[in-house]
């Protein structure tokens, strides 16, 4: 209900959080919801929105489904995680409600591979295979329709590791360049946060990468971080550097 949905989005603002995450639909991992279900009502995913403006935070959703994704961004939702089935209509409204679109195809490739030995059943492994054949398909519709991309995996555990294959993954459906933005600077806009991160500009936090090679040519510079990445630097502290003069 209503009611219960604000004070759940009060109780993680209280507790810290900088965003909420709606389930606004169905789940790969889930056991038995339907992957084009629709999770909590318009009035409700309208009241978690507005619980998290009034704190000054956003919320995201967590959707696949086109009907999923409509009503989540016709609600407020400032970003949608996975949105593998997404349409043409429906990334038009996205860009008409100014969303951002949050892809994790790395997820789906690692799980492919290590979903059987985890455990998964055989129906979310259908699920599975439903959603990594049009991943890059999702990509493709919301990227020419201008609806800004930004860079995210939602691994977990030991998986965490396969973070940077979502570059290459991406490839086929979006330019060296824009992969590299949609990690930094337009995930920067997404949270609000443009004038910290993102960019190298006064008064932004010194995160700084020296990489060997060009990411804006060539993807795959950034897709092996242990071979490429020369310099790390976190908050103007190095974290990791093998440059030599």
């Amino acid at each position: 209900g209503v009611g219960e949905v604000r004070r759940a989005v009060r109780e993680q603002v209280r507790n810290g959080a900088n965003h909420i995450k709606i389930m606004a639909g169905g789940g790969v991992s889930s056991p038995t919801d339907p992957i084009d279900g629709t999770q909590f009502s318009v009035e409700e995913l309208r009241a978690a929105v507005e619980e998290a403006e009034a704190a000054n935070l956003y919320a995201l959703a967590h959707a696949y489904s086109p009907r999923a994704v409509t009503r989540a961004v016709q609600a407020g939702v400032r970003s949608i995680e996975h949105g593998n089935l997404i349409d043409e209509t429906t990334v038009r409204e996205m860009k008409r409600h100014g969303a951002f679109f949050v892809p994790t195809l790395a997820t789906y490739a690692a799980l492919a591979d290590e979903g059987a030995r985890l455990g998964w059943s055989a129906t979310m492994l259908d699920k599975l295979r439903v959603v990594q054949d049009r991943g890059i398909q999702a990509v493709k519709l919301a990227r020419e329709e201008g609806v800004p991309v930004v860079f995210g995996t939602d691994l977990l555990g030991h998986m965490h590791e396969r973070q940077n294959s979502e570059f290459l993954l991406r490839a086929p459906a979006v330019s060296p360049l824009e992969l590299l933005q949609s990690a930094t600077i337009v995930a920067a806009r997404m949270m609000r946060r443009e004038s910290e991160i993102g960019q190298l500009v006064p008064g932004a936090f010194a995160d700084l990468l020296v990489v060997d090679g060009d990411p804006t040519v060539d993807a795959g510079v950034l897709s092996d971080p242990a071979r490429s990445i020369r310099l790390l630097i976190q908050g103007g502290r190095t974290i990791r550097g093998s440059l030599t003069a």
